[in-house]
C-alpha cells in the first residue's frame, strides 16, 4: 500500500487538475453558445445558397463547364477542418480518419489544412500540406472562407486538382457531432439529389430527407449567358459552403471539448473519492499500529 504521503501528493494533483478541467468546461460551455448562435444565424444564407445552386443545375443538365465536367488534374484537394487545440474527445481524430481510412491514396491528395491537430497528424502519416490555414479557426470568418475558396478554385482551374472536398464536423447538438466529407468541386447534379450533402440542424432536430430539401421547382431561365451565370455563383456556393463548416465546425470542436472537460471532472471527482477511502484506510492503519507498538512497549515494561 503506497504511503500516507503519495496518496495525499496525488490527490492533491487530482485536485489541481480537476479546477483546470473546470475551467475549461466553463471556457467551452461559453465559447459554444457564441459559436452556436453565429452558425444559427447564418444557416438559413448557407442553405438558400446550397438549395439556389442545386436548383439551378437541375434545371441546367446539358450545361457544359469546368466547374461541371471536372478539372484537368488527377489530384484531389482536401479542405481538412479540425481544431488548434487538443482536449476535445474524438473531435479531431474522427476527422483525420475521414482522410487515413477513406478510400483515397495519399499519394493523390493535396490537403488544405484548417487546424493545427489535424494538420499535423496527416503531417505525421505523410500526406502532402498544400497550404496551412489554421489561424483561421482562432475567429473564423466568410472573408477568410473567401480566401480559402479562391485559393483552392485557382488550383482547380490551373490543374493541379481535379476534385475538391471538404472535411468537418456538423454540429447537431451538444452531444452529438458528425464528421463528413463533402465533394464540392466537380459539382454533379446527382449529388444534390442524393445523400451526398445533408446539413445537420443547430436545433437537434433530424436533417432533412431529399424530399424535404427538394423544394419548389420553376424553369430555370438565364438573363446572362448560362457560363457566366456559373461563373459568378459557384464560388460564392463554394465560399458559403466553406464558411458554414467552419461555423459548425467551430460550434462542434466547442462542444465536444465541454463534453470531454466534464467526463474529465467527473472522473477526477471519483479517483478523488478513491483517494481519500484509501487515505483514511491508510492512517487509521498508522494509528492502529502505533497503538499495538504502545501496548506491547507497555506489556514488556510491566
Amino acid at each position: 500500500m503506497a504511503s500516507m504521503r503519495d496518496i495525499k501528493r496525488r490527490k492533491g494533483s487530482i485536485q489541481s487538475t480537476q479546477q483546470i478541467t473546470k475551467a475549461m468546461k466553463l471556457v467551452s460551455t461559453v465559447k459554444l453558445q457564441k459559436a452556436k448562435t453565429k452558425a444559427e444565424e447564418s444557416k438559413p444564407y448557407f442553405d438558400t445558397m446550397y438549395q439556389t445552386v442545386r436548383s439551378i443545375l437541375s434545371m441546367s443538365e446539358n450545361i457544359s463547364h469546368p466547374y461541371l465536367d471536372g478539372g484537368a488534374g488527377s489530384k484531389k484537394g482536401v479542405i481538412v477542418i479540425t481544431s488548434n487545440r487538443g482536449l476535445a474527445g474524438g473531435y479531431n481524430s474522427n476527422i483525420t480518419k475521414l482522410i487515413t481510412k477513406g478510400d483515397f491514396s495519399k499519394e493523390d491528395l493535396e490537403i488544405y489544412a484548417v487546424g493545427k491537430k489535424g494538420r499535423d497528424t496527416l503531417e505525421r502519416n505523410g500526406y502532402h500540406i498544400a497550404a496551412d490555414y489554421s489561424e483561421v479557426m482562432e475567429e473564423p470568418s466568410y472573408h477568410d472562407a473567401m480566401h480559402i475558396g479562391r485559393r483552392v478554385l485557382e488550383a482547380f482551374e490551373k490543374g493541379e486538382i481535379g476534385e475538391i472536398y471538404l472535411a468537418y464536423t456538423i454540429f447537431k447538438n451538444t452531444v452529438v457531432h458528425i464528421p463528413v466529407l463533402v465533394k464540392l468541386l466537380p459539382v454533379c447534379t446527382d449529388d444534390f439529389a442524393g445523400e451526398k450533402y445533408c446539413r445537420g440542424s443547430l436545433s437537434g432536430s433530424e436533417a432533412e430527407t431529399p424530399e424535404e430539401q427538394q423544394g419548389p421547382t420553376a424553369p430555370m431561365n438565364f438573363e446572362m449567358e448560362e457560363v457566366d451565370a456559373l461563373d459568378l455563383l459557384i464560388p460564392k456556393y463554394i465560399t458559403s459552403m466553406i464558411y458554414g463548416g467552419l461555423l459548425e465546425a467551430s460550434a462542434s470542436e466547442n462542444g465536444a471539448r465541454m463534453q470531454a472537460m466534464d467526463s474529465a471532472t467527473s472522473n477526477a471527482e471519483d479517483i478523488i473519492e478513491d483517494l481519500t477511502l484509501l487515505y483514511n484506510r491508510a492512517r487509521q492503519g498508522s494509528i492502529t499500529q502505533e497503538l499495538t507498538e504502545i501496548i506491547a512497549g507497555a506489556q514488556a515494561i510491566s
